[in-house]
């Protein structure tokens, strides 16, 4: 179980969708399944967390910058997996075959996390949640 967070080692942690018109988006989610939603600034970008009820349950963010290479993927929905320690569950994914697109990163009071593929090529992200997120 990934320390002091209410998921279990292994299971869906979050949701994350990276698009090219995050204001579209978000309405298009607010209205299709009745979420809110919060937008603050994160790391020098706009960071937008969609609610069902009260519970946050996935982001939202432009993808501009940088950060997306010369020839970024087409936008997309990341889910996130749960791990109790984020650098030994990428050391595993290379020893079982997989590869690691983002090594270990640290995101300020969210936690640890790895962009992986597994030996198909299929992405997925591991993620170690701090004590905040609890």
């Amino acid at each position: 179980m990934a320390e002091n967070t209410p998921f279990p080692h292994g299971s869906f942690c979050w949701n994350e969708l990276a698009t090219t018109n995050a204001q579209t988006c978000r309405k298009f989610y607010e209205e299709l399944f009745g979420w809110t939603s919060k937008t603050s600034e994160i790391g020098g970008t706009d960071y937008t967390v969609f609610k069902s009820g009260d519970k946050d349950i996935g982001g939202l963010m432009e993808m501009s910058g940088e950060g997306w290479g010369e020839n970024p993927p087409p936008p997309h929905w990341m889910a996130y997996v749960a791990v109790g320690d984020v650098d030994a569950a990428v050391a595993r994914v290379t020893e079982l075959g997989g590869t690691v697109c983002v090594p270990p990163t640290d995101i300020p009071t969210v936690g640890r996390f790895s962009v992986i593929n597994d030996p198909t090529g299929a992405t997925i992200s591991l993620m170690t949640l701090s004590g905040a997120q609890s």
